[in-house]
């Protein structure tokens, strides 16, 4: 069986059976175009994707294959394969332009009409394929129906970033030496559900944004912004020119988060679970704040306590 989702071979519409790949789930194949469609893009078969009409587009096994630009061997580091429907939809939403592939299974037609027809009409390419299909498109059973490969969004240099941000109140957020991309996407949730206004990131951090994250923070990842830091002592230097406190998070020692005020331009900088905060950052912080509780476990995991920083930072506005 081909592994390729777009050569010719058995099983369902055109042959299409995945990619076969395992590996990371933000990898992204270079994908073919196809001749534009014409008409509805559910054809003669009423709110259905014709197969026919896609079939009829693909290229013979022995023709070379098609990509969308010249560029095809940058396509694994400009292009992320999502999957998730709020985090395919989310991408729709904020910027269809970088769709550049996607999958579907027949469920989810009635509900990415708008998406498929825009497809249609742009002559992006799209499929109908199995569970099975998706499964190893997404390297996910959580692919909830349809995997989509997108271009990536850089994140913003912190300069750029701070010329263009609003005055008065605004939240960050400092990942210093997070890695998870599930805590990644949890956090990226919380941000965008509670407002904050940007997600930094340290200038030596491997952290991006994954299929994983952008499925775990359910669009979230559109509607926050990434930036990236140069070294800490300059980043430091141009978050307080720009009005911004920072608030160095700890486990035990800083002041109860509930009983302090909160200055309404600020940066919350949150470590790894294991190590926690470098000690030497977070004494050069504005302020220094701990989550209070029972005492029954040592302390919350960085996604459930940036969720009730956010809160709290929110509450006081």
């Amino acid at each position: 069986m081909s592994a390729d989702p777009w050569k010719r071979g058995g099983g369902r519409d055109g042959g299409n059976k995945g990619d076969g790949r395992g590996g990371s789930r933000d990898d992204a194949r270079p994908a073919s175009p196809r001749a534009p469609q014409t008409g509805s893009p559910w054809a003669a078969r009423g709110d259905r994707p014709s197969r026919e009409a896609d079939r009829s587009t693909e290229p013979s096994p022995a023709s070379p294959p098609r990509v969308f630009d010249k560029h095809a061997s940058d396509k694994q580091g400009r292009e992320l394969r999502l999957y998730g429907f709020n985090a395919v939809s989310a991408v729709f939403a904020q910027r269809p332009e970088a769709i550049r592939k996607v999958y579907l299974a027949e469920a989810r037609i009635p509900q990415l009409q708008p998406l498929l027809k825009w497809c249609a009409a742009q002559r992006v390419g799209y499929r109908v394929v199995e569970e099975d299909d998706l499964r190893k498109l997404a390297a996910s059973s959580h692919h909830e129906g349809v995997v989509a490969d997108v271009l990536r969004v850089e994140p913003m240099p912190l300069s750029d970033w701070l010329r263009d941000v609003p005055t008065g109140p605004q939240c960050v957020i400092w990942l210093d030496g997070v890695g998870n991309p599930h805590n990644l996407g949890a956090i990226l949730r919380s941000a965008a559900h509670f407002g904050a206004a940007a997600v930094l990131l340290p200038a030596d951090s491997p952290l991006a944004l994954s299929g994983a994250a952008a499925r775990v923070a359910e669009g979230g990842a559109e509607a926050v912004t990434m930036v990236r830091l140069p070294d800490s002592a300059d980043a430091l230097a141009q978050l307080h020119d720009a009005g911004f406190a920072l608030a160095a998070t700890v486990v035990e020692g800083g002041d109860d988060l509930f009983a302090t005020a909160l200055p309404g331009r600020l940066v919350f900088v949150l470590g790894a679970e294991s190590e926690g905060m470098d000690r030497q950052f977070a004494s050069a912080c504005d302020l220094r704040l701990s989550i209070p509780g029972s005492g029954a476990v040592e302390s919350l995991n960085v996604a459930a306590a940036t969720a009730v920083l956010l809160a709290a930072w929110r509450h006081r506005r």
